[in-house]
């Protein structure tokens, strides 16, 4: 298989600090093949990218483009020698016409003669006839519908004809119909005898495009074959979806406020630019009610709750207790008991633990907030002892608890929770996981968790609400996930 890989990647390792993000990654893509690689948030795929790229310079390992050793080439010549790469986040020039950011990817060493060459337009022609560009030559990225600054980037990385093309992502922010159209060029691109390789979250965006798979989980390869096998993988599986779950659901008929949920989004619609964020997302939870919604990273659990919070503009509804939360600033909705912790923890670094927490209880009669602090206190043991160091210094499991507990001093009446457990150890989840359960057992505070991982939402949740691709997907009981849903969420 070796000799005839266009793409031969041999025990490649990098290190940042401490943290091991590859580690001894082995893959081959072949001519006329494409190789998809995936795993969860945080698994190292882009960072592999990366390293084939020589955008990152690995600290181990061998790289080969068309038997050709790169590994700590510059990107520019391992360009040269016949790699292209898409990146997820497009980056057109904004002020040059479609056709200008092509001749521009053809000509990074001659600029001077980007006006004059004939032979440069005619390629460069050629190439957006390709993508599906012809139509839209002569507008400025600004103008285009988020599909056609995809299109561009494709453009620019098989304009030097790449044997090997590495794509990130290639359907994020795409509808369905665009994926197939993109699903298509894709598969054309191979049938021209590339190497390429797809990176994504899941098997299923790539398991009707893919030859093969290879998943990822924390920088190590954990399992490679046809979509079928890996879907199917024991380890996969647990990764995606955790061992067996024990839940404590409460039934929706418990809930006293049924005909008027506490929170109700109805057919919620957000874009960012041109990418579609949510499509007619609706959800409802009760007051005292753990709801959790899970998705695959970029699915729209961040974005849904940045609407809930004022934080973006959105067409559809948001009504609290039957009342339109629309023209409320988001300091208002947070004043009044919608309190968001956000996944980058936004924590007053230089500031000790305490200083964080009487912020977060600014409000409060000072009596009050003593009360809610020693209650806190009792919650997170670990922050009295923590209290007069500065919150930089913190662990990453206690800065998360923090965030939680600054959060709590608001007496929030609905709490969300953005992606609690992203890169924490499991002894730390298991005390997060404690205090969730405290919560739901000791007040009647109402939970919105927003998670990947099933594992450590499903536990947690009354319902749940499954998010791909800026839908809901699915609404259920946890104990139906795994028989309803299961290989489904891969």
């Amino acid at each position: 298989m070796a000799e005839h890989a266009h793409l031969e990647v041999d025990g490649l390792t990098k290190r940042f600090g401490g943290l091991v993000a590859v580690k001894s990654m082995t893959l081959n893509v072949r001519a006329g093949e494409i190789l998809g690689l995936i795993g969860p948030n945080g698994s190292g795929k882009s960072t592999v990218m990366k390293l084939i790229m020589g955008i990152e310079r690995p600290d181990a390992g061998s790289v080969r483009i068309n038997g050709t050793e790169v590994a700590g080439w510059p990107s520019h010549k391992i360009a040269r020698l016949g790699a292209g790469i898409v990146f997820q986040h497009s980056r057109p020039l904004h002020r040059q016409t479609v056709l200008e950011n092509i001749k521009l990817a053809l000509l990074p060493d001659k600029l001077t003669r980007l006006l004059a060459d004939p032979q440069t337009d005619e390629r460069a022609r050629a190439i957006a006839a390709r993508v599906g560009l012809s139509g839209v030559l002569d507008r400025r990225p600004a103008t285009l519908p988020f599909a056609d600054l995809r299109k561009i980037e494709i453009a620019k990385a098989i304009a030097r004809n790449p044997q090997v093309l590495l794509i990130d992502e290639p359907f994020a922010g795409l509808t369905s119909t665009e994926t197939a159209a993109f699903s298509d060029l894709i598969c054309e691109l191979r049938d021209d005898g590339r190497a390429v390789l797809l990176v994504d979250h899941n098997v299923k965006s790539v398991a009707r495009l893919v030859d093969r798979v290879l998943a990822m989980y924390v920088g190590e390869r954990i399992a490679e074959g046809t979509a079928d096998e890996v879907m199917r993988n024991e380890t996969v599986r647990r990764v995606y979806l955790g061992g067996s779950i024990e839940t404590a659901a409460r039934p929706e008929s418990s809930f006293r406020d049924r005909t008027t949920p506490f929170l109700e989004v109805t057919d919620l619609n957000v874009q960012y630019g041109k990418a579609q964020a949510l499509q007619n997302v609706s959800i409802h939870i009760h007051a005292g009610e753990f709801v959790s919604v899970v998705g695959l990273n970029g699915a729209g659990k961040t974005t849904l709750f940045n609407a809930i919070s004022g934080l973006l503009p959105y067409l559809g509804d948001i009504r609290r207790e039957g009342t339109s939360l629309r023209g409320q600033t988001a300091a208002t909705i947070a004043r009044n008991g919608i309190v968001q912790c956000s996944e980058g923890r936004n924590l007053f670094t230089d500031m000790t633990v305490r200083e964080n927490l009487d912020l977060g209880g600014q409000h409060l009669p000072a009596a009050e907030s003593a009360e809610q602090i020693a209650w806190l206190f009792e919650l997170f043991p670990i922050l009295r002892e923590r209290q007069k160091q500065a919150a930089g210094t913190l662990s990453g499991g206690e800065q998360q608890m923090l965030t939680i507990a600054r959060a709590l001093m608001m007496k929030p009446k609905l709490l969300i929770l953005d992606e609690p457990t992203l890169g924490l150890a499991p002894v730390v989840l298991e005390q997060i996981s404690k205090a969730l359960e405290r919560l739901r057992q000791t007040t009647d505070i109402t939970v919105l968790l927003g998670e990947q991982n099933v594992t450590f939402a499903l536990p947690h949740a009354d319902r749940v609400y499954v998010l791909e691709h800026a839908r809901v997907v699915w609404e259920g009981a946890p104990v139906a996930f795994a028989a309803e849903m299961g290989t489904g969420y891969l």
